[in-house]
């Protein structure tokens, strides 16, 4: 009975005839937003002629942008008339921006879908974010590793492996846009769903270390194609785990190519020709510079990407924390001030923003985006950890969302806050708007954040592209077998791509390609929350049998 109800469930999510549905104002500033795009219909109206090969592609791909932002961005509350978008004042008037239009308040399906997903873990696991944080801290510092455990990367190595995934540009650009929008009260939700979020990482990475694969060579592969098909197999789900599994490749070797890839080096070298605009026409060069770094390290596998951001991330967190600090630091008179903006503005949220509803999804919707929870792509990075117990990798990447959003992503608001520089902002992008509020205090600092986009950029690459490859290596692994003796040879055509989306991105301004990858990852929460909810029952009960080994001292501390 359940198999008969949710695979009509999972195709009428998936091919729901989104064309019914007209994008939104606010579903479009969403949208370029995420990117730092025009949307298609923005775009230049050049004849045919003055297109060069690159416009072409790029406009072929924006009927698909349109199709997938209708289907993310949809209000499924305004669709079964549960609300009215248009915001009215306390006298019933229709609330008017600048440019005379009516503010509207837009719900979109894939926030509404990973805050279901994250409150329903966050109860299920009985608050397992909050009450295995001290362990979490443990298992990270390597107190219970055990050297004889089957895996190829430590505990901390897989958690920086999935946070230089997640702690990105967003963090710098994406807070700074939620802030503009929502004011401070957005500040208050992101932490919200930023603390909501640590138990879908717990419940997907547990899920990710147990169904995960062994070969003869210690190699792993993992993650939510794995657990989709056989965890649902073995609830004789057979077929329907099978299409979510597959599904799930497809969107995540789209979105390392986009998302992961082609975004992070065309704004990397954006920031880069903002500080130095001598070098805005060497684009190509800097693509295959950043190719040639990044293939130096993807090559050696998920090890040599672990060696490097288990060094990497702990600096970049370090630098941007630290310039943050020092600015809240030299404002710190601001501070009850600066505190009563969030609070009120969470709650008594000015009209113009969209309300305390309007606040509350802006904040929520900038840290499903940033950190990810509940999209499935760090439980890939997860499945390499040396352990034999897969609710230990559960605990450390609950620890996530908490370093990218509850600190991070906070860091950024209350600069933005403390500085007043949200304030007036609407002719700034994101990454923009944090540079001005750093450098109101701290003249050089755009040249800090030079450094840190690049390696925040770079760190997402290196493992986006070991996402992107277990996808690939799923659903061509044993064709490359069988036909070519090796899985090699579709591992080293995957790289092939991945570097020269490298330099594309760099170098082209693909927005539509870019629109369509960088979606992607948000699609990836659809069969991966679906999954997860059918699997949450098995997660539980291996987290109620750990706690009751640990309690009874049968899992024993190595240091």
């Amino acid at each position: 009975m359940v198999k008969r109800l949710l695979l009509p469930l999972f195709f009428a999510i998936l091919f729901i005839p989104t064309q019914a549905f007209s994008r939104s104002s606010a579903s479009q500033d969403t949208l370029r937003a995420s990117t730092g795009n025009e949307l298609p219909g923005e775009r230049d109206s050049r004849t045919s002629e003055e297109l060069t090969l690159s416009d072409r592609v790029d406009r072929a791909f924006a009927p698909a942008v349109e199709v997938l932002g209708d289907f993310l961005f949809f209000d499924p509350f305004e669709f079964f008339g549960a609300h009215d978008p248009v915001i009215h004042d306390e006298a019933g008037k229709v609330v008017l921006d600048t440019d005379g239009n009516p503010v509207e308040r837009h719900i979109p399906f894939i926030v509404v879908w990973l805050v279901l997903g994250a409150v329903t873990f966050t109860v299920f696991m009985r608050f397992i974010n909050f009450r295995g944080f001290k362990h979490a801290i443990q298992l990270v510092s390597g107190k219970y590793d055990d050297p004889n455990d089957k895996g190829e990367v430590t505990h901390f190595q897989a958690l920086t492996t999935a946070l230089s995934a997640t702690v990105g540009l967003g963090n710098i650009a994406g807070v700074a846009v939620a802030i503009s929008i929502g004011g401070p009260g957005a500040t208050f939700w992101l932490i919200v769903a930023g603390l909501l979020g640590m138990a879908s990482k717990f419940t997907e990475c547990t899920l990710g270390v147990k169904y995960r694969k062994i070969d003869e060579n210690g190699v792993v592969s993992g993650g939510a194609m794995y657990y989709l098909r056989d965890g649902l197999k073995k609830k004789g789900m057979k077929g329907f785990g099978a299409v979510l599994a597959f599904v799930f490749a497809v969107l995540v070797i789209g979105a390392s190519f986009g998302g992961g890839n082609m975004f992070q080096a065309n704004q990397a070298f954006a920031q880069f020709a903002y500080v130095a605009p001598g070098i805005s026409n060497y684009g190509f060069e800097f693509g295959v510079i950043m190719a040639i770094l990044v293939a130096i390290v993807i090559i050696g596998g998920i090890k040599s990407i672990a060696r490097v951001t288990d060094k990497i991330v702990p600096i970049m967190a370090v630098v941007y924390v630290g310039a943050a600090l020092v600015i809240i630091f030299m404002n710190i008179s601001h501070t009850g001030e600066a505190f009563r903006l969030i609070w009120d503005g969470a709650f008594d949220a000015d009209a113009l923003k969209g309300g305390f509803l309007g606040v509350l999804i802006v904040g929520f919707q900038r840290a499903a985006f940033s950190n990810e929870a509940g999209v499935g792509s760090a439980a890939i990075a997860h499945s390499a950890v040396k352990t034999d117990t897969p609710v230990t990798e559960g605990f450390v990447a609950l620890l996530e969302p908490f370093v990218d959003t509850v600190v991070i992503c906070t860091m950024t608001a209350l600069v933005l806050i403390f500085t007043g520089t949200y304030e007036n902002s609407l002719h700034l992008e994101g990454a923009q708007l944090t540079s001005k509020a750093f450098s109101s205090v701290i003249s050089w600092f755009p040249y800090v954040l030079v450094v840190a986009i690049f390696m925040f950029a770079f760190s997402t690459m290196i493992s986006w592209s070991y996402y992107g490859l277990k996808g690939f290596d799923y659903l061509f692994g044993d064709f490359s077998e069988k036909y070519f003796k090796s899985r090699n040879v579709a591992k080293y055509f995957y790289f092939v791509l991945f570097l020269l989306f490298v330099v594309v991105g760099s170098s082209s301004n693909l927005g539509s390609v870019m629109d369509f990858s960088d979606m992607m990852i948000l699609s990836m929460a659809v069969p991966n929350i679906l999954g997860l909810l059918i699997l949450a029952p098995e997660v539980r009960r291996d987290l109620n049998d750990y706690w009751r080994k640990l309690k009874n001292g049968e899992i024993k501390a190595y240091k």
